[in-house]
């Protein structure tokens, strides 16, 4: 019984070493979010003026406007501007934090297998929100813009409210940076042994199918805007099968098979 009390004692202490190391890490992780979102919030009125590039852009010259309905709106979007601001700047900072936390515990091999994937996935999700910023919102805004006229008579006139065109805007952003983020889900469930390369090859069809839903989803109902969203996720699908075909280098090969004879002589 003295054994196993001891043995209890032995493996609470390293559970408590982690927490207290998580704890830590995750109080640096919110300390990051509160500086970039001091620093956000100080220039919120410029960030919100760079959002709302492409809606100006849109309107004819000069008669383009925002108006907020309630009288708190306004604050609550500088707020939300910042939040949404400080959380990209402090990215960086909040992803070395985690991935200091999990390395310790991963094998070299899983290092080498996990590190690119953590650095394309802000890489691919700046790609999608450019893509969102410079051409999708432009063209999509445009084509609401359009509706302004007559009505049975009456002239109807676009007057987008702030909270509405942030939301927008976010949804917009967030929407095709997650989209773009596919190679990296498929290669990790790859490289985990949960899909295969013949897999997803048999699958194609339903997942261009399942690409072209969310596109629906995910922009305006307009054909144009549904197509730049669906055109490179399948672009990137196709391109995630390539990277599956290529085999992995000789010395991580010879590392995991090493690492599976550790594992069979000690169960």
């Amino acid at each position: 019984m003295a054994l196993k009390l001891k043995d209890l004692d032995e493996t609470q202490a390293p559970l408590l070493d982690h927490l207290i190391e998580l704890r830590n890490r995750l109080v640096k992780c919110v300390i990051a979010l509160g500086i970039a979102f001091a620093i956000s919030l100080y220039f919120a009125d410029d960030i919100f003026s760079i959002l709302v590039r492409p809606l100006a852009d849109a309107f004819p010259e000069g008669q383009g406007r925002l108006v907020y309905t309630k009288l708190y709106e306004a604050f609550f979007v500088q707020i939300k501007v910042a939040l949404f601001a400080g959380f990209f700047i402090s990215f960086p900072i909040i992803a070395n934090q985690l991935w200091g936390f999990i390395a310790p515990g991963l094998y070299a091999r899983e290092k080498k297998a996990f590190l690119p994937f953590l650095i394309a996935t802000p890489v691919l999700f700046a790609a999608g929100a450019s893509l969102a910023y410079f051409v999708v919102m432009p063209t999509a805004f445009k084509w609401f813009i359009g509706f302004e006229g007559e009505a049975g008579g009456i002239p109807q006139e676009a007057l987008p409210a702030m909270g509405d065109y942030l939301d927008l805007v976010m949804h917009f952003v967030l929407a095709f940076g997650i989209s773009f983020l596919l190679p990296v889900l498929l290669l990790l469930l790859n490289r985990a042994g949960l899909v295969t390369r013949g897999q997803l090859k048999r699958a194609r069809r339903y997942v261009i199918v399942g690409i072209f839903i969310v596109a629906a989803v995910a922009t305006p109902p307009d054909v144009i805007s549904q197509l730049i969203l669906a055109i490179p996720l399948i672009l990137l699908f196709e391109g995630s099968l390539l990277l599956m075909r290529s085999p992995p280098p000789p010395a991580e090969e010879e590392e995991a098979k090493q690492h599976q004879i550790e594992v069979q002589s000690n169960p």
